[in-house]
């Protein structure tokens, strides 16, 4: 399975229905809390061509977006393909 990141903060709803998505598909994910290291914002925003909303997804090299994306490739019956080497 590739790498998964995500860019998070506690209070966002997005992100935690982001992370139960991924969770149910059993699939391991790296999690950055944006809020507590405000370099991991910077780094976020770098990375994700200047999204600035949070939660900003990553599998493998590539940037997925955010929540509504994410269940957009599931939907599409995507996400699956996408989360395999």
């Amino acid at each position: 399975m590739k790498k998964v990141e995500i860019y998070t903060t506690p209070i966002c709803g997005f992100c935690h229905a982001a992370k139960r998505l991924l969770k149910s598909k059993n699939v391991e994910f790296i999690e950055f809390n944006v809020m507590i290291k405000p370099a991991k914002r910077a780094e976020m925003v770098q990375l994700a061509n200047g999204g600035t909303t949070v939660p900003q997804i990553f599998i493998g090299d590539e940037h997925v977006g955010g929540c509504d994306e994410l269940y957009a490739l599931e939907q599409a019956g995507k996400l699956d393909a996408m989360l395999a080497e």
